[in-house]
């Protein structure tokens, strides 16, 4: 399946709100806007999760590491069980790979949570 990840980032309208684009074996590819420190603290107790910095910058914050940028380029996977959260002061285009049993804030819920079905559309 071809596709224009630039392209599809038109159909995002609100940051922090991701949209699978795509699906291998039994991952989701999405894609989101980041802008902001809306991102709780939460961890996937069971799935690892790829970030992929498409454009822009990216604040990751991991569980025992300092926080650190992301730019254009750069990527990150955060082990399961490994608390983290993101934030950007400017807009911020990232890809995620993730498990299709992976939930948007783990187990914390916040007004930014989405559940799978928010995310298919």
């Amino acid at each position: 399946m071809k596709t224009n990840l630039l392209e599809n980032f038109t159909k995002i309208n609100d940051y922090f709100s991701p949209k699978v684009i795509g699906e291998v074996n039994d991952s989701y590819i999405k894609i989101a806007k980041i802008k902001g420190n809306e991102v709780p603290w939460h961890d996937h107790k069971n799935e690892d999760e790829l970030f992929y910095v498409i454009e822009g910058s990216l604040l990751m914050e991991v569980e025992g590491l300092e926080p650190f940028d992301m730019n254009a380029g750069e990527m990150y996977i955060v082990t399961k069980g490994t608390q983290h959260r993101v934030s950007a002061k400017e807009e911020c285009k990232i890809m995620l790979i993730e498990n299709k049993t992976t939930a948007h804030t783990g187990d914390v819920k916040s007004e930014i949570t989405k559940d799978i079905t928010e995310q298919l559309k």
